[in-house]
């Protein structure tokens, strides 16, 4: 096998020449997000004829399209049951979900809720940039408080999904959240998720200069993707400066946004657990048990 080196073999490799250019905005964070997948399955050494990429809606729901593998573009916020399907028609394949903060925390949201809950084998790498930037730049369910948007033109007043808070909750397998500034640490993390059995979510904070950033006076995409930097604190440094810091250095942290690992834990899926229940129905019909 060929060792894959530099972004432009990886691209070769994985990505349809007749796709080129993306419809991706200067600075976007999607195709990053992209070539940090890409990187991990490179790592793992996956065959990409037992893998399927899907997603619903949106900018980054474009990604499949760009993938040289099977995928599936669905219909708004429902790609989480299609790829539910997939699983249940092929347990051997990896299913990976491409979806954004509107499709996936929006209208996808109760697919969302119910696949972290049976911890449903599925990796879902949602691309959060607080907007949906392909309708218009109205605010999305995770949009922070006071943020600008078509539809909060005076700012944002509803308090934002913390959509890795709710995935833990649910007891998914695997959850963690970073931004794309930064490769080594997000490219790790989507390692562990496409490995992890169970429901992972991968939650990226991908800066939009073009719907969110300009309306929000972010600066150059430069500045704005340096905001993310600035903006986002590490897990544990935030617990550990919330347990022992002083009120200045609680003050001075309370507001970012916490990245990291939130869960990895080792649970039975739904499957899993399917398997095992028609293996004793099975079992009780062949003894003649009754129920």
């Amino acid at each position: 096998m060929v060792e894959i080196k530099t972004a432009e073999e990886l691209n070769k490799k994985y990505l349809r020449e007749g796709m080129w250019p993306t419809i991706f905005c200067n600075g976007c964070g999607i195709g990053v997000v992209l070539e940090y997948t890409l990187w991990a399955i490179e790592e793992l050494g996956w065959d990409m004829d037992k893998v399927v990429f899907a997603s619903g809606i949106g900018c980054s729901s474009r990604l499949p399209g760009y993938i040289n593998a099977d995928g599936l573009h669905t219909t708004h916020g429902r790609a989480i049951a299609f790829a539910t399907g997939i699983k249940a028609a092929n347990p051997d394949l990896n299913v990976v979900i491409f979806t954004g903060d509107g499709d996936c925390s929006g209208i996808g949201g109760n697919h969302f809720i119910h696949a972290a809950r049976r911890n449903i084998d599925l990796t879902v790498i949602m691309v959060n940039n607080f907007v949906y930037g392909m309708t218009g730049g109205q605010s999305s369910p995770t949009a922070p408080i006071g943020s600008v948007a078509t539809t909060a033109p005076y700012g944002n007043i509803e308090h934002p999904f913390d959509i890795c808070g709710i995935a833990k909750a649910l007891g998914a397998n695997y959850v963690a959240r970073w931004p794309v500034s930064h490769p080594y640490q997000p490219i790790k993390s989507v390692k562990e998720g496409l490995q992890k059995k169970g429901f992972s979510l991968l939650e990226f904070l991908a800066p939009c200069p073009t719907a969110y950033g300009r309306r929000n006076k972010l600066g150059d995409i430069k500045k704005l993707w340096k905001w993310y930097d600035d903006n986002t604190i590490l897990i544990e440094d935030y617990e550990k400066t919330m347990n022992y810091g002083n009120e200045k250095e609680k003050e001075e942290i309370k507001n970012k946004i916490q990245i990291g690992v939130f869960q990895d834990i080792e649970k039975s899926g739904f499957f899993e657990e399917y398997e095992k229940l028609m293996m004793m129905l099975q079992e009780k019909k062949t003894t003649g048990e009754k129920k």
